[in-house]
C-alpha cells in the first residue's frame, strides 16, 4: 500500500512493521462479539466486498497511544510494547493505556468539545476540570450527564452549572443544546415551526423547553457573582409570540417527547445493569458501615469551630461575609434560598438517562466509536432520526447495550472498540474511490483521519523531546529587546519601597513580553485541574447557598460598604511608560501539554488552525480539512524549530557526535520516534545524503527531523 506525501522524501515511504513477526494471531485480531455482529450485519446487507486485513503491530501501537494518551509513543514505549508477548500485547497495551496518566487530559477534551465547554466562560473552566476528575475517577456518563442537566449554583463552586450558563440558562438553547448533545436529536430546527423532516413538532419543541423555563443566570450587582437558581413563573409560554391564538399565553407544561423503550433487546442491558449497580451498592454499605457517620450538627459544629479558631484574637471584620454565613449556618435553611434545587431539571435528567431511553445510549456509543474508527454509525453524530438512519442499527445496539450494562462506564466501551477488527484495520488506500468509500461506509477499512489538534501539538513536542528541556544551561544564549511597563508618575502615598517594588512588580506584568518572539503562536495558559476545584470547593454545595441567601438579605449599608471596598480595590491611578531593554536569555524552551491549556484557544493560535472550534455553536464539529495556515505554521512555527533542533541531552545526540557515532543508528531512530516505524533502504539513503549536504551532522539532523514532522505521515494515523 502506498499513500501520497508532501515532500520528495515522503514519496518513497512504504509502511514496514516495527516488530519482527508478521504473523497475526488469532488473538491479535482481536474477533470480539462487536466485530461478529457488525460481519453478520454485513452479510445482511449483501455486502460482498473483502475487508482489509488487521492493521500490523507498529500501526496498532501508534493508533492506540494517539487515541487514548493524545500522542506519539516515545522509543521507550516502543520497544516496551516489542516486548509484550505477541498474542495478547494489543490488549495489554490497550488496558495500559486506560490507566495512563495522560487519558483524563485527553478525553476531557472529547467532553469539552461534546459539552462545549469553554474555560473563559461563567463557571467553564471549573466544569473542565470536573470532567477531567469525572474520567480519573471513573465517573458514569450517566450520573455525570445528570449531574451538568440538572445542577443549580454558584459559578465555580458548583461545576456541574457551567453547562447551563453556556447558554446563559436561555431555556430555548437548552431545550436545542440538551436534545443534541445527549441524545442526538435535533429538535432546536421545531423551535419555529414543526421540523421539516421529521416528526418533532413545535408543542414538543416547548414541552422540553419548559423544563429549563423556570431557571434563571443570576449575576450580583456589587461581587458580580454569578450563579443558577429557580424561580415560580416560567419564562416559556404556549402558544408561541405571533400565533393567532396568542392573546391568552399561558406557562408550558414540561413535557418529555422522546418515547421510552419498552420490553425489547435491551431488557437484558438493563437486567445487568441493575445486577452491576446492586453489587456496587451493597459494596458501598459495606464501606460505610466500616466508618462512624457524621451528622449535619457535627459538621456544622467543625465549621464553627474552624471559624471562631480562625477569629479568635482578632478584631471582628464585620464585612466578612462568607464567616458570618458560616456562625448563622443553623438559622438558615439549606436549600431553600436563591440556588435551590431544580425539580423540573431533575425530573429531565432523570427521564434522559433513563436505561430505558434509547437515544442517550446510542447517541454516546456512536460519539465514542465514531471518534475511535472515524465515521459514525449515525452521521452526523448528533442528528438522529427517521430521515437519518443508522447504517448498521445492529452493531449500534450492540454497543449501546454493553455500555448500558458496564455501568455507562466510558473505559469499557473504548476497550471494546478498540480490541475489534473495525478499529484494527488497515487503510483502503491501494484501492480506487469508489472501492475505498464502500469499504468504509461497512467499516471494512479503517478511514483516514488526521490527528486532532491537540494531539498533533504534544506528539510533535514529544518527538523532538520538548517537555524537559534538552539543551545544557547556557548553551543557547541570546540576546534581545524587552518592553517592560514601569510607573511614570509614583502615587504619592507610596514610600520610596513602594515605588521600587511597584516599578518592579509592573515589570513582571504580562504585558512584559520579548520583540523577538512575536512568531510563537504555540503558548497559552495553562490550567492546573486540581487546584481549580480546591479553590473552588472551600464551600460545600450547601455552605455555598448559605452564601448566596446571606448575600441576599444583606442591609443598604452593608451593600454600599461592599461596593466602596471593591471600588478601592480596583482604582488606579497610575500611568505607566513603556521602555525597552537588552536582556540575555538562555534559549531552552519547554512545552507544556495542549490539553492542559485553556480551551477553546485564541483564534490564531495552533489548535485552532489545525481544527479546534471555539464550541459556541451547537453541532459545529472539527474541521479536518487542510490549509495553508496550517502549512505555513509547520514549516515556520517556533513549535516545529524546536522539536527538530538537536539537544545535548538528546539521545540521537550521541549517535551523531563522538565515538559512538552511527549514522545509520541516528537515522533508525529518528524514524521511531518521529513516524513509529523504522525506515526503509532508499529512506536511509537519502537521510543520509541529507545530512552530508547541511555541512554538519547536527545541523543535517534538524533538517531531516523537520522534513519527517511536515510530511502528511505524521500527521495521519496510519
Amino acid at each position: 500500500m502506498t499513500r501520497s506525501f508532501s515532500t520528495p522524501l515522503a514519496a518513497m515511504i512504504s509502511v514496514a512493521i516495527l516488530c519482527t513477526s508478521t504473523n497475526i494471531s488469532a488473538a491479535d485480531s482481536a474477533i470480539t462479539g462487536l466485530s461478529d455482529v457488525l460481519a453478520k450485519e454485513n452479510a445482511s446487507n449483501g455486502v460482498s466486498l473483502t475487508p482489509m486485513p488487521v492493521a500490523d503491530a507498529a500501526t496498532f501501537l501508534r493508533r492506540a497511544y494517539v487515541d487514548l494518551v493524545g500522542r506519539i509513543p516515545t522509543e521507550v514505549e516502543i520497544r516496551q510494547f516489542a516486548e509484550l508477548p505477541q498474542q495478547t500485547r494489543r490488549e495489554q497495551l490497550i488496558d495500559q493505556l486506560l490507566q495512563h496518566e495522560r487519558f483524563a487530559d485527553t478525553w476531557t477534551a472529547f467532553y469539552a468539545d461534546m459539552l462545549r465547554l469553554r474555560s473563559n466562560a461563567d463557571g467553564g473552566a471549573a466544569a473542565i476540570a470536573f470532567v477531567h476528575k469525572a474520567v480519573q475517577d471513573g465517573t458514569p456518563y450517566d450520573k455525570l450527564a445528570k449531574g451538568f442537566i440538572s445542577a443549580n449554583g454558584k459559578a465555580g463552586a458548583t461545576p456541574e452549572v457551567g453547562f447551563i450558563l453556556g447558554d446563559n440558562a436561555d431555556p430555548m438553547a437548552l431545550a436545542g443544546a440538551t436534545s443534541q448533545v445527549f441524545l442526538g436529536v435535533r429538535v432546536a430546527c421545531a423551535q419555529c415551526h414543526d421540523h421539516p423532516f421529521d416528526s418533532w413538532t413545535q408543542h414538543d419543541f416547548y414541552g422540553l423547553a419548559a423544563y429549563f423555563g423556570k431557571t434563571r443566570r443570576i449575576e450580583t450587582q456589587f461581587t458580580n457573582t454569578v450563579y443558577t437558581t429557580e424561580v415560580k413563573e416560567s419564562t416559556v409560554l404556549w402558544p408561541p409570540e405571533g400565533q393567532e391564538d396568542a392573546s391568552d399565553r399561558k406557562p408550558m407544561a414540561p413535557r418529555f417527547p422522546f418515547i421510552l423503550a419498552k420490553s425489547d433487546n435491551s431488557s437484558q442491558a438493563i437486567s445487568r445493569l441493575e445486577k452491576l449497580r446492586t453489587a456496587y451498592a451493597v459494596a458501598a454499605e459495606g464501606e460505610r458501615a466500616k466508618k462512624p457517620e457524621t451528622s449535619v450538627d457535627d459538621l456544622l459544629s467543625d465549621l464553627d469551630g474552624k471559624v471562631d479558631k480562625a477569629a479568635r484574637g482578632k478584631k471582628r471584620n464585620t464585612l466578612d461575609v462568607a464567616a458570618e454565613a458560616k456562625r448563622d449556618a443553623r438559622n438558615l435553611r439549606i436549600g431553600s434560598g436563591i440556588a435551590s434545587e431544580s425539580e423540573l431539571r431533575a425530573e429531565l435528567a432523570e427521564l434522559i438517562t433513563d436505561p430505558k431511553n434509547r437515544y442517550f445510549s446510542r447517541c454516546f456509543a456512536n460519539r465514542v466509536w465514531a471518534h475511535l474508527v472515524g465515521r459514525g454509525i449515525v452521521e452526523p453524530i448528533d442528528d438522529f432520526s427517521d430521515s437519518n438512519p443508522p447504517s448498521h442499527p445492529q452493531t449500534l445496539d450492540y454497543l449501546a447495550d454493553e455500555f448500558v450494562a458496564s455501568g455507562y462506564d466510558l473505559k469499557t466501551l473504548i476497550r471494546g472498540i478498540m480490541i475489534s477488527e473495525p478499529y484494527q484495520r488497515s487503510h483502503a488506500s491501494g484501492t480506487n474511490a469508489i472501492e475505498q468509500a464502500a469499504l468504509e461506509d461497512a467499516f471494512l477499512a479503517t478511514p483516514m483521519r488526521r490527528m486532532l489538534s491537540e494531539v498533533i501539538f504534544d506528539s510533535v513536542i514529544t518527538a523532538g523531546h520538548l517537555f524537559e528541556v534538552k539543551h545544557p544551561a547556557g548553551q543557547n544564549l541570546k540576546t534581545v529587546w524587552q518592553q517592560n511597563r514601569v510607573n511614570k508618575t509614583p502615587q504619592k502615598s507610596e514610600s520610596a519601597d513602594d515605588q521600587q517594588m511597584a516599578a518592579s512588580g509592573a515589570a513582571m506584568q504580562p504585558k512584559t513580553r520579548m520583540v523577538a518572539s512575536s512568531y510563537n503562536l504555540e503558548s497559552a495558559i495553562e490550567l492546573d485541574f486540581d487546584a481549580i476545584l480546591k479553590k473552588n470547593s472551600e464551600l460545600s454545595p450547601q455552605e455555598a447557598n448559605v452564601a448566596i441567601d446571606r448575600m441576599a438579605v444583606m442591609s443598604k449599608e452593608e451593600l454600599e460598604a461592599v461596593r466602596m471596598q471593591q471600588q478601592e480595590r480596583q482604582r488606579t491611578n497610575t500611568e505607566y511608560i513603556d521602555r525597552f531593554v537588552k536582556a540575555t536569555v538562555d534559549d531552552n524552551p519547554t512545552f507544556t501539554s495542549s490539553f492542559r491549556m485553556a480551551s477553546p484557544a485564541a483564534p490564531e493560535h495552533f489548535l485552532r488552525v489545525f481544527g479546534q472550534t471555539d464550541r459556541t455553536q451547537l453541532g459545529e464539529h472539527r474541521d479536518q480539512s487542510p490549509s495553508m495556515r496550517q502549512a505555513l505554521m509547520m514549516l515556520n512555527g517556533r513549535l516545529t524549530h524546536e522539536a527538530s533542533r538537536v539537544g545535548n541531552l538528546e539521545p540521537v545526540h550521541a549517535l551523531l557526535i563522538g565515538e559512538h557515532a552511527d549514522l545509520s543508528q541516528a537515522i533508525q531512530l529518528a524514524y521511531r520516534e518521529i513516524l513509529t516505524r523504522q525506515p526503509t533502504v532508499d529512506e536511509i539513503t537519502e537521510a543520509k545524503t541529507i545530512i552530508a549536504d547541511a555541512g554538519k551532522p547536527l545541523e543535517g539532523m534538524a533538517d531531516l527531523r523537520w522534513l519527517l514532522l511536515n510530511c502528511d505521515e505524521f500527521r495521519f494515523l496510519p
